[in-house]
């Protein structure tokens, strides 16, 4: 009797010592950070098998019965952690439903995961289903080019997975619905602005050797790129110029390039410096249209365009406008031609025939190579009697 006295309680004890089996755990790489989150469980079969709405609607039954919880509250830390924007956030979200589920295993299952994520943490989004495919919409208040988007209840919803199906689907021979799903309350709108790119560690840039001639003076930069920032805006839709032009530079970037021009420029006056950083734009890049380099209309921010060898006149417009706003800061329009986009600028006297906008008068500099080389205050002469809209107008006081 004693022993088994004795016995018992050291039983207890070495229970309560003994290791815990660990959690299962989701392990990725997001731009160079290792991420570590609390795991969900896979659901359904390797087969896809999930295009019907009793597929669709158990699937997303069966999630709901996970504890979420505590991956959702994990996504939203490094959210707030890495001051992520909704679009890099939705970059996290993509990799951690590819890790739960790999998109090349079972795409439905895949692009729902995804779903779930999303709406889980708070946005707005929809599921619609044909026969063969599955279409994820997200809300959204901002204009949004070349993706289909639907209206409901006076809210817009545009398609997040449109390029998977080769950016092509006819939708006059296809018909689509909507699936009703259970949603949480207080969903917000998704927003595609970006203020921030991640903070690359340095190890990851690449160096980018540039040249130009300024009035018969070579000049040759080394920059530092990230090769990352092409996967970021690999799908990024195309928006109004507002969105695209104040996209930031990623740090690294940011310090290997501006404080170089602000150096080359410290020494110039205003309008000499404009010059040269619109010749550095113009002339430092290959020019090539879009529907050449990519196969359809793509408008690039400041940085794809410093890594893309070759580039059109939005682009340029793009980087051209970045580069004045951050060593001079001059208010700016963009002004779009049907066929060109080029940027005018006002200074304390105007240049040549200038643009008349709001009282004020903006002198015309064309970041982008013509067949002559124009210089500050010079439209194309093609472009003389052409009318044009004023995209985006910028005041550094606003």
């Amino acid at each position: 009797m004693k022993t088994r006295y004795i016995i018992l309680p050291l039983l207890a004890f070495l229970c309560l010592q003994a290791p815990r089996a660990q959690e299962p755990k989701l392990d990725f790489d997001f731009f160079g950070e290792k991420i570590q989150l609390p795991a969900l469980s896979v659901i359904g079969t390797a087969e896809n098998n999930l295009i019907s709405p009793g597929a669709i609607t158990d699937f997303v039954n069966h999630l709901n019965l996970q504890d979420h919880g505590a991956l959702i509250k994990s996504l939203l830390e490094l959210k707030e952690k890495y001051q992520l924007d909704n679009w890099l956030y939705y970059q996290l979200i993509r990799k951690t439903a590819g890790t739960i589920s790999p998109k090349s295993a079972n795409y439905a299952r895949y692009t729902l995961y995804k779903w779930f994520l999303l709406t889980r943490s708070g946005f707005d989004a929809t599921i619609k289903i044909s026969d063969e495919k599955i279409l994820f919409y997200i809300r959204t208040d901002d204009q949004v080019y070349n993706i289909p988007a639907y209206y409901k209840d006076g809210r817009q919803y545009v398609c997040l997975n449109y390029h998977d199906y080769g950016n092509h689907i006819d939708f006059n021979t296809e018909a689509f619905s909507e699936m009703n799903l259970p949603l949480p309350d207080n969903r917000q709108a998704f927003s595609y602005r970006i203020t921030k790119l991640p903070e690359f560690k340095t190890a990851v840039y690449e160096e980018k050797d540039i040249q130009f001639n300024y009035y018969q003076n070579d000049y040759h930069f080394t920059i530092k790129l990230n090769p990352a920032v092409k996967t970021i805006f690999a799908n990024y839709p195309v928006l109004d110029y507002a969105s695209y032009f104040n996209i930031p530079l990623s740090q690294e970037t940011y310090r290997s390039l501006i404080p170089l021009l602000k150096k080359n420029t410290s020494g110039m006056s205003v309008k000499g410096g404009v010059d040269y950083l619109m010749r550095f734009t113009r002339y430092a890049f290959m020019f090539k249209p879009d529907a050449e380099n990519f196969g359809a209309e793509k408008r690039l921010s400041p940085e794809q365009t410093l890594l893309y060898g070759e580039s059109d006149c939005e682009d340029r417009a793009a980087l051209f406008f970045f580069l004045v706003r951050e060593i001079y800061n001059l208010p700016m329009i963009v002004l779009a031609y049907p066929q060109h986009v080029t940027i005018a600028i006002k200074f304390e006297k105007p240049i040549g025939k200038s643009i008349l906008y709001n009282g004020e008068k903006y002198s015309v500099c064309d970041p982008t190579p013509q067949k002559e080389d124009l210089a500050l205050g010079q439209l194309l002469p093609s472009l003389a009697k052409t009318g044009f809209e004023v995209v985006y107008a910028y005041q550094p006081n606003r």
